[in-house]
């Protein structure tokens, strides 16, 4: 019998938040056009890659970091590699209030830069807990980060164990794998290019693969 999912954690990027502006800007401050680095994030998503790679194909030598320095210099008021409530996908808010109302602990918890948890916070999801990879000091897939998030699942009513806590995210590599090796419970979202990618792996590892979070009440009712 498997156990009752008490607490849920989300990742952030494609699984609540449409990078597709991210990818807009990004492809504007690097002087390509948008088809060339969406092609070039789904090139290196298929190497088991992140933006990052792909930035630095779209710009050979790129030191993103000190990209990102420039950019805010040169645009102080603009989302550069940012996000707000527009980038939002249009299930999050009704699936995330309803898994609050089946009694599940909602944590918001991903690999994000310092920036993205205010953010989010700004937003007023119906989430307990809002703790990113900068918050936390470790990022996915260290198993540090799976660590981070049980104790902070553990802080909350219920004190749930590892096993009946889930993770939901978009990535084989750092939404599948690691999570289960941390004992929790994956579910892996068919969204965006590492979603696509990903999903036959997700099911082939007994995952539950979802294609909506409004999917989730359903699918962790007791």
């Amino acid at each position: 019998m498997n156990p009752v999912i008490k607490a849920i954690v989300f990742d952030v990027g494609e699984t609540l938040i449409d990078e597709s502006r991210l990818a807009l800007r990004w492809a504007r401050r690097l002087g390509v056009t948008p088809l060339t680095l969406l092609g070039l994030i789904g090139a290196a998503a298929a190497r088991g890659q992140g933006i990052e790679a792909a930035l630095g194909l779209a710009r050979p030598g790129l030191d993103v970091a000190a990209e990102q320095r420039r950019w805010a210099s040169d645009e102080p008021d603009s989302l550069r590699s940012g996000f707000d409530a527009d980038d939002l996908y249009p299930d999050v808010r009704a699936a995330l209030a309803a898994l609050q109302a089946a009694g599940l602990q909602v944590i918001i918890s991903g690999n994000q830069p310092p920036e993205a948890t205010p953010a989010l916070a700004a937003m007023g999801l119906p989430a307990d807990v809002i703790c990113n990879s900068a918050d936390l000091g470790f990022e996915k897939p260290d198993p540090r980060f799976f660590a981070a998030v049980i104790e902070l699942a553990q802080g909350l009513p219920g004190q749930p164990a590892p096993s009946e806590i889930a993770y939901v995210g978009d990535r084989f590599d750092n939404d599948v794998l690691p999570v289960l090796a941390a004992g929790l419970k994956a579910i892996f979202l068919r969204r965006g290019i590492w979603g696509a990618l990903g999903a036959n792996q997700a099911a082939s590892a007994g995952v539950a693969v979802v294609e909506s979070l409004l999917e989730l009440p359903a699918l962790l009712a007791p």
